[in-house]
């Protein structure tokens, strides 16, 4: 009976996100409100038992060995809050707010850097002769395309020069990189798509036999 009824809310929601097809109208307003409520809810208690509680609560009452630490995130999320204060007070929240970026800016830069850009220089340089004709014109196109694509964002070249050349190339391999991330896009949104009319036409209509 459990399972019936969920059925019957997730096909309804469904419907109701699928109205927006016809315009903006309520019942859609209904389903994104919904959506965005619950999901608002279920990431607080989440934070709420899995952060605050376990990493920082938890540790403090048992007195840990180096449990007063926390106090120093603790005190930053605290003052974080202070948001919702009147404007003369709210300046407070700036610190944890330059804090978090500080050292979400750094992680990011170190990650990015071990993880995509040292990766991708990589595996851009490549032997043009392996012994192997097809490996030869793949590692050809990739040298070639990231010469050109780097050389296109190479604004201070002249307009008529050899180099503008180049940039012409480099534009259409990131038209063709355009094109290719787009139609993947496209492809994962469709699938998100059959799904969901697999589980109406299937799950909750019974008209076909569900994927």
């Amino acid at each position: 009976m459990l399972e019936t009824i969920s059925v019957w809310i997730a096909g309804g929601l469904t419907l109701c996100i699928f109205s927006f097809l016809y315009g903006d109208n309520p019942i859609y307003k209904f389903a994104e409100h919904l959506y965005v409520g619950f999901s608002a809810a279920y990431w607080l208690i989440y934070v709420w038992h899995f952060t605050i509680k376990q990493m920082v609560i938890n540790p403090i009452v048992a007195g840990e060995s180096g449990a007063w630490l926390l106090i120093i995130p603790l005190f930053f999320g605290v003052i974080m809050l202070s948001r919702w204060l009147p404007e003369r007070y709210s300046w407070i929240s700036r610190w944890s707010i330059a804090f978090t970026v500080g050292i979400g800016a750094g992680m990011v830069i170190i990650g990015q850097v071990q993880g995509y850009i040292l990766p991708q220089l990589k595996a851009t340089l490549l032997p043009l002769a392996t012994g192997s004709w097809k490996t030869n014109i793949d590692n050809f196109f990739i040298v070639i395309g990231t010469v050109t694509t780097l050389t296109y964002f190479y604004f201070s070249r002249r307009e008529k020069s050899t180099m503008s050349k180049f940039s012409r190339i480099g534009t259409a391999f990131i038209m063709i990189a355009f094109g290719a991330a787009f139609g993947y896009t496209v492809m994962a949104r469709i699938s998100l798509l059959i799904g969901r009319m697999s589980f109406l036409f299937g799950n909750w209509f019974r008209i076909v036999k569900p994927l």
